[in-house]
């Protein structure tokens, strides 16, 4: 399932194929509507480009950007990339629980949010959202939580694509020769040690070049930035 959601909106090609593909991921995990926003900052300006579900009935109120900057998931994902699992508690001690009001009705009383914050001012959203509780379950709303940061991960760079100018996407990171190498080899299991002795360097320098191109592609770990790199294209 995991594979597929990736595949589906790694391959869309336009507005409605990515909007259908955020759409199936959200129902399959319990989740009536979903929204997916990529921001592209312009000095004061920032323009956001939102493909979602949410009902015409409410779509005035979500997009109100005076409700944004009260609303405690929307400031949350503004500052932090850690995912936010909210509900009617979250709203009360965010001091706006008159908007968890408005929304309920619509549907909105539960759900899962997440941001990227990548380089050059731009930001990627993802929001499910439902009328039920969320599992009690821990592990199953752990599962819930990792299936969507992994998919917010390959939506964000099909979202840039088809819905962003070309001249105000996120620039593909540089990585030197010897970085792509090292990324390769790690791809396929090796370990630093390993990736030396294959490429004639020290293991202190295969790890140099690792770090080099972890940091370049915005990750915090070796498994994202080989997925990330596999995603750009810049490794097969």
């Amino acid at each position: 399932m995991l594979q597929s959601d990736f595949r589906s909106v790694l391959e869309a090609t336009d507005r409605e194929s990515f909007r259908e593909s955020v759409v199936k991921v959200a129902e399959r995990l319990g989740f009536r509507t979903v929204s997916a926003i990529a921001i592209v900052e312009r000095g004061a300006e920032s323009e956001f480009i939102s493909v979602d579900n949410i009902p015409q009935t409410y779509s005035s109120a979500y997009i109100d950007r005076d409700a944004w900057r009260r609303d405690p998931v929307m400031q949350h994902l503004k500052r932090q990339s850690v995912p936010i699992v909210w509900d009617q508690r979250t709203f009360i001690l965010g001091g706006a629980p008159d908007l968890w009001e408005e929304q309920a009705p619509f549907g909105f009383r539960t759900g899962v949010a997440m941001a990227l914050h990548l380089p050059g001012g731009h930001h990627f959203l993802l929001g499910v959202d439902r009328d039920q509780p969320l599992p009690e379950d821990e592990d199953e709303l752990t599962r819930i939580v990792a299936h969507l940061q992994l998919f917010a991960v390959h939506a964000q760079d099909a979202a840039f694509r088809v819905l962003v100018a070309p001249s105000n996407r996120p620039e593909t990171p540089n990585l030197t020769p010897r970085e792509l190498e090292v990324l390769r080899w790690t791809m396929e299991g090796k370990t630093a040690w390993e990736v030396g002795t294959i490429l004639g360097i020290s293991e202190r320098t295969a790890v140099m070049h690792l770090s080099n191109a972890t940091r370049k592609l915005d990750c915090t770990t070796k498994h994202q930035a080989v997925v990330k790199a596999l995603r750009l294209g810049l490794i097969d």
